[in-house]
């Protein structure tokens, strides 16, 4: 038989805190308009930039960063996350349109390289040796977007009755084409963006028309092609808050 609930017991049950939802909320607005000042001080003064640079472009003083990150690896890591969001936003619909083959290349190059183009010196920044050492978010972003073109040209591959094994290094291969030719081009500046994109849908394709040719497949690449069960990449989760920081008191942490 039950135990009758005794409302007075109930009535005393502790209610959640909302200050400390508040607080939390509060932390993670704030955190993420530093993030955006370090963007904006990264385009003003380049991969080097300092807490300096992005305390003045916040408009506050370097221990009201540190009342929110850590340290300057922790609001490092940080901005190679928004770097992360800034590409992902802009590739994840344009790899994921179920459009023809060629112009579904050109426009993930597109949506890559307008994000390099407006944001070089986070580009820069994230792909240089800014970041902490135990995380490498260009492997990760690296890792990921590899994954999801190995699993789209394997399915490509097995539509037309061919081994698709080969379809991951293919995969890493057109990656590291990829990178490599977004840091020349950004060092260089000796082409316009749209023909650097034309050049590497063209590479791209060629070597796609290539190898099912040799299979004795033909595909129009400017034809829809669609494939059942289609795999996606998807966006990148939003990293959870660092709650490394040590607890202050509450006047000194209002910031």
């Amino acid at each position: 038989m039950s135990k009758p609930v005794n409302p007075d017991s109930e009535a005393r049950r502790p209610a959640p805190d909302a200050r400390k939802e508040r607080w939390r909320k509060h932390r993670q607005a704030r955190r993420a308009e530093f993030v955006d000042a370090a963007i904006r001080a990264l385009g003003k003064h380049g991969p080097d930039v300092g807490m300096d640079d992005i305390a003045a472009e916040a408009g506050v003083t370097k221990p009201v960063l540190y009342r929110h990150f850590t340290d300057k690896a922790d609001l490092y890591l940080a901005v190679g996350h928004r770097g992360t969001e800034l590409l992902f936003q802009r590739l994840v619909p344009a790899l994921n349109t179920e459009t023809a083959p060629r112009p579904r290349i050109k426009q993930s190059l597109t949506a890559f390289f307008s994000v390099i183009d407006e944001f070089p010196n986070v580009y820069r920044f994230i792909t240089g040796r800014h970041l902490p050492a135990e995380s490498d978010v260009v492997h990760e972003d690296k890792e990921m977007i590899a994954a999801a073109l190995a699993t789209l040209l394997g399915d490509y591959m097995r539509a037309f009755n061919m081994d698709s094994g080969g379809a991951e290094p293919w995969a890493h291969g057109i990656v590291g084409l990829v990178q490599n030719t977004a840091d020349w081009w950004l060092d260089r500046q000796s082409m316009s963006r749209e023909a650097v994109v034309d050049y590497l849908t063209q590479i791209i394709w060629a070597a796609i028309d290539g190898i099912l040719r040799d299979a004795g497949a033909t595909v129009d690449p400017d034809a829809p092609f669609e494939l059942p069960g289609e795999a996606h990449l998807h966006a990148v989760p939003e990293p959870a808050e660092t709650e490394r920081e040590t607890t202050r008191s509450s006047g000194g942490a209002s910031a």
